[in-house]
């Protein structure tokens, strides 16, 4: 390698390694998350993390069919992992609390985010859920890949309407 060719490429290294390794656009659309946390790395609003659908539909997530006790025979849900929505924003802690619309909230150990593939479903069947059919987000655990997650102890977890999503130590 030539010597200006070698400076040249440390230059571009030393560029991308001063940068921050993520940021987090601001939302363009209606809001529809946001997250909270002791601590954030990539508030992009206020110190907080928000996102619109097409932020969250861009992150790592999962497809999938399974029946649930709220829905009627087999459905297909679809949205981005609830792991990949945290470290989207930057979020770190061992407690996930997930807040409804309504106000009902429900707390979430960090391992159901990290360990299993839970997802923030944002379309049933292909279609944008509306608020009457358990959006804008509804967190759906991975009930075709683990029968035994068919409890109340994952049933009380699976929040519909979510609005927020607060992470603590």
């Amino acid at each position: 390698m030539k010597t200006s060719s070698f400076v040249a490429a440390l230059s571009v290294a030393a560029t991308l390694l001063s940068c921050p390794a993520f940021a987090l656009d601001n939302p363009t659309g209606e809001v529809v998350l946001t997250v909270r946390a002791a601590k954030l790395d990539h508030a992009n609003v206020d110190g907080t993390a928000q996102f619109d659908l097409p932020m969250l539909e861009a992150l790592v997530g999962r497809k999938a069919v399974m029946e649930t006790p709220w829905t009627k025979g087999k459905v297909e849900f679809s949205g981005p992992l609830l792991r990949s929505v945290l470290d989207a924003a930057g979020a770190h802690g061992q407690k996930i609390k997930l807040t409804a619309l309504n106000d009902y909230a429900a707390d979430v150990p960090a391992e159901d985010a990290s360990e299993l593939d839970t997802m923030l479903a944002t379309r049933m069947d292909g279609k944008r859920m509306s608020v009457r059919e358990k959006g804008p987000l509804f967190l759906v655990y991975p009930f075709d890949k683990d029968a035994s997650l068919l409890n109340e102890k994952y049933f009380s977890r699976s929040v519909w309407q979510i609005k927020d999503i607060e992470v603590s130590e």
